[in-house]
């Protein structure tokens, strides 16, 4: 899963983008509207973290433009505490939730864990198929109870699978939502992944759709 951090403190960014690449996730970073506007518009995210002060561009006027365009992805707003106008503008304006600074960073982690799992459908915490189990709050995965230790990258592919499970995901797009914007991307390495998880997890649990992509066995 990937996450768009749009801050232009550049402490903050660097602190949160750590935190949330230690929980599993892939991490862009923009440091101005602009940017963010773009990356938003170019590439594939399962969640934006925005702050609404921003040079160039501020926050409400992305959100409005991102919604008008007919971009669903889900947005967690930034705001200061007490600010209940800037709250209230915000999700007006097409947020989904809100975290107010300052923060807990475990708060701002469970807020995207919730965005992420509406936005796919899923309203449970915990995301099973057959005997395997996905925690996205502690980025671990049981085969009948028993801890299966997996590489990030074999994370985030078994985490996007998880929560898409209902359809074929192409290989394109795993590619797009595994990977920072700045890595080497290399669409043949999904098939490494998908390898790997079937031989830790079993070979029934991924199934190829021929021409398509990947599915979640039943």
């Amino acid at each position: 899963m990937k996450i768009l951090i749009v801050d232009h403190e550049p402490a903050l960014s660097d602190h949160l983008a750590r935190a949330i690449g230690d929980a599993g996730y892939a991490v862009d970073v923009a440091a101005d509207g602009e940017r963010a506007d773009f990356a938003v518009r170019t590439e594939s995210y399962d969640a934006v973290l925005l702050d609404l002060g921003l040079p160039h561009i501020d926050g409400l006027t992305l959100l409005r433009g991102w919604r008008q365009a007919g971009l669903s992805v889900p947005v967690l707003v930034l705001t200061a505490r007490g600010s209940w106008h800037e709250t209230v503008e915000g999700i007006d304006s097409g947020a989904d939730d809100y975290v107010a600074k300052p923060f807990r960073m475990e708060e701002v982690l469970a807020r995207l864990r919730g965005l992420i799992r509406r936005s796919t459908g899923h309203a449970e915490q915990l995301l099973r198929c057959g005997d395997v189990t996905l925690d996205p709050r502690l980025a671990r995965v049981t085969k009948d109870g028993v801890q299966v230790r997996l590489t990030s990258h074999e994370f985030r592919v078994l985490s996007y699978l998880m929560h898409h499970r209902d359809r074929v995901v192409s290989q394109s797009e795993l590619t797009e939502h595994i990977y920072a914007q700045d890595f080497d991307r290399d669409s043949n390495t999904v098939e490494v992944f998908i390898a790997r998880l079937r031989r830790k997890l079993g070979p029934s649990l991924i199934e190829t759709v021929r021409g398509l992509g990947y599915r979640l066995g039943p």
